[in-house]
Formats: C-alpha cells, structure tokens, sequence
C-alpha cells in the first residue's frame, strides 16, 4: 500500500495544528464505534475525552472544558434525546454546540433533536470526513461568536473606562464652572457698584463679557468734591489670562478711598495727570514677549468747576462726545496701548451743560453681524445722535439693544463695555 503523499501530510499537519487547541466529547454506548472515531480525531490534533453512557457525560460536562460534543442518540438508560435536553438547561446553543448521531432511517430523532437544539447531526456508520468537516464548522462557529462575545466584554470594559473618564472631566468641568463663577464675581466688585453722587454730573454704564470672565473692565470714582476719574480699559485676548490682567490693571486703577487712589498723591498734593496715569500703568505692565499681551485705555478726569475732561487714549477707541449744540464727534486719541508705548499725549474738552460722552470698548465698534460686517464707529455715531432726546441710561440700553440687532442671536465675540457722562 502506498504511503501518504507529501500533500496529504501537510494537511494533516495543518488539521492538527488547527485542531490542538479545542476539547471534544464523544458519548457513544458503544465501545468500538467510540474508541475507533477518538482515535481518528485525537490523530488530527483534538483532545477527546469519551463517555459510554448519559450520566457520564453529563459529570464530564459539569466539570467544563469542552468546545463541542458528539452524542449518540440511541442509549439505553438516558437516550441522547434526554442528555441533551439537560446540557441545554444550563448551556446555550451557541456556546456548546452538540452534533448528534444517529441512524440514517432515524428521521424523527434528528427532527426532535434539532428541535430540543442540536446544532447538527450526522449519521452511522460514521463517514469521517463528513464528520471531521462538521466538527470544524461549529468549531469556528464557536470561535467566532467567542471573539464576539469577548469584543462585547472589551467594548463593555472599554465603555465603563470611558464612562468614568467622562465622569472625571464631567466633575473637572463643573469644578472650573465654580472657580470660573467665583472669579467671575470677584472680577465685578472692580466694576462699579454706584455712580458718585456729585452734583452737575451722570453716569451710566453697561458691561456684557462674551465669556464667564471678561478681558475688559471700567470703573467710575470719585476724586474729590470736585473732581470725578473714570476709564474703560481692554486687555487682548479673552479667557482666564486676559481676565487676570484686567483685574490686575482695575486693581492700580480703582479708587477704593482717597488715600488709595492711584491717581492721587498725597505726598505732593496734587491730582496726577491721565497721561502720568497711563505711563504709570505702563511701567507695571512691560511686554512681555511669553505671554504677548497688552491693554488698551481710555482714562479721563473731568473737573466740575470748570467742566473740564482731561484724557488719555492708551491705543483704545476715542470715545463718542455728543453735544448739545453742534451734535456727536469722535474724540481724538494718540499713544500706543499699555505694555508697548512710552509717552502719552494728554487732551483737554471743554464739555457744555447737556453734553454727553461714550466711552466703549472695541466690542462695540467691531460686533459681527451673520455676514461678519462690523458694526462700525459711523453706525454707533448715528444711533448715539438719534437717542440723544433720550435720558441717559435710556440712550445706553438703545446702543444695546442695536448691537442684539445686529448681532442676530448670536453671541458676542469680544467683551462689551459702554460708559456713558452726561454735563448737568
């Protein structure tokens, strides 16, 4: 007899790698046909263990380890019929498959056996490679649904990680909501809380930050009997830094009494000059080229007696004077902002009975409509002419409600401050 052919081998050997690695069950009450068909399987590679009866297959079960089993039907005692009837209580179709066998004319059996959940059957005399291509095929069967079942577990562990990550950030996310909230409120005790209560003089103000905290600030304050200072200041940027920045600068700039005010030197008596202010300010507040921040300002003092506003424009907008007379002007403004210039030039208005003066943030002028066209100094120049019938705090809630106009329902970009005098 001719021996196998080198193809033949490697196949076997291709079979037994392939099949080293699963557990089979062979229930046969028959002892030829069960130690003949274990032969031929453990020869490809599988590791058999064997049972002549019901119970024994069942004890064998219970201890665990099998991938499949191969059960006979006809048995005395307990039939195959009822060994399967109990695996299935306690093990699904899909993770033991269980192949019958049964005669060929035993058509009922198969139909019963199927419907007790058999994945398959075969018939006897056993055709092996009939039954060696059974065994494989709900072999991989249960391969697969395995590495289903243990992505399931994965994606399951990899969702509980992600789940407590989330619940993590969730948590440090409400956490920098509350450090955000209680900055947030420290940053507007530098805002004012009322206007001084000077004769001859009003003063309103509106204040929006585009974020929890702002970049701009503005103050108005009192600096004597005669005398009242104010400023609307903007740091670049938005966010934490900036908002740092404009505390910081608020900080030098506020008047909390006399003897604090930055404006006010008490050693030599005598009202420091916006201009002196502003380099002042300058000389805390150096480039610095790690961060590359700076701040613009507008700052002013305007004298009672003789309705006089002495001001300084520090890179920042102008301002808006509205006559009485002769209607509204942008007022001139010269210097480089705070952190990169040197030497500010100080300007002087005589400002009349019943004039008005604007001072804001570039958040006004530069708001974006949906086609992100600026709102413009003409556009704030005009709506500041057509309320200057209105009191005061009337005209700043119209410059507002124009820029919610033009804004559309959008949210502002920039912060917005607006800081309205009025001449009595």
């Amino acid at each position: 007899m001719d021996g196998p052919t080198e193809s033949s081998t490697t196949a076997l050997a291709d079979d037994v790698g392939e099949a080293v690695r699963f557990s089979l069950l062979l229930v046969d009450d028959d002892e030829a046909n069960r130690e003949s068909l274990a032969r031929r399987l453990q020869r490809r590679g599988y590791q058999v263990t064997v049972a002549a009866d019901g119970p024994a297959a069942l004890r064998h079960v219970a201890g665990g380890g099998f991938e499949l089993v191969l059960l006979d039907v006809m048995m005395p005692g307990m039939s195959g019929l009822d060994v399967l009837r109990r695996l299935r209580e306690t093990h699904a179709v899909s993770r033991l498959p269980v192949i019958m066998a049964t005669a060929k004319d035993q058509s009922e059996d198969i139909v019963r056996a199927l419907e007790l959940g058999a994945n398959d059957y075969v018939t006897k005399p056993f055709d092996f490679p009939v039954v060696l291509a059974r065994l494989r095929a709900h072999l991989q069967v249960r391969r697969s649904v395995e590495q289903v079942i243990e992505l399931q577990r994965q994606l399951s562990q990899r969702n509980a990680e992600l789940e407590a990550a989330n619940a993590k950030l969730t948590e440090g996310a409400e956490r920098t909501r509350r450090e955000l909230q209680t900055a947030a409120r420290v940053q507007q005790t530098f805002l004012p809380s009322a206007a001084p209560d000077l004769p001859g003089v009003q003063f309103t103000w509106a204040f929006r930050p585009c974020r929890e905290l702002a970049g701009d600030s503005l103050n108005v304050f009192s600096l004597g009997p005669k005398r009242v200072g104010m400023y609307v200041l903007d740091v670049t940027g938005h966010g934490v830094a900036a908002s740092l920045l404009a505390v910081a600068a608020s900080r030098l700039l506020s008047v909390i009494s006399g003897s604090e005010s930055p404006d006010w030197d008490e050693r030599r008596a005598r009202l420091i000059r916006p201009a002196e202010v502003a380099e002042r300010l300058n000389g805390s507040f150096p480039w610095n080229p790690e961060t590359e921040q700076f701040l613009t300002l507008f700052y002013a003092v305007f004298d009672l007696s003789d309705r006089l506003l002495t001001y300084v424009s520090a890179g920042h907008p102008g301002g808006v004077c509205v006559s009485r007379r002769d209607g509204p002007r942008v007022l001139e403004g010269s210097g480089l902002p705070i952190g990169v210039g040197d030497n500010y030039e100080q300007h002087i208005l005589h400002m009349s009975p019943g004039d008005r003066l604007y001072l804001y943030s570039d958040g006004v002028t530069e708001a974006m409509d949906s086609q992100d066209n600026l709102f413009g100094i003409e556009r704030l120049v005009e709506v500041l002419r057509n309320s200057a019938a209105l009191d005061l705090q009337e005209s700043v809630a119209t410059v507002m409600r124009e820029l919610d106009q033009w804004h559309g329902g959008s949210p502002a970009r920039d912060d917005i401050s607006l800081l309205a005098m009025q001449c009595d």
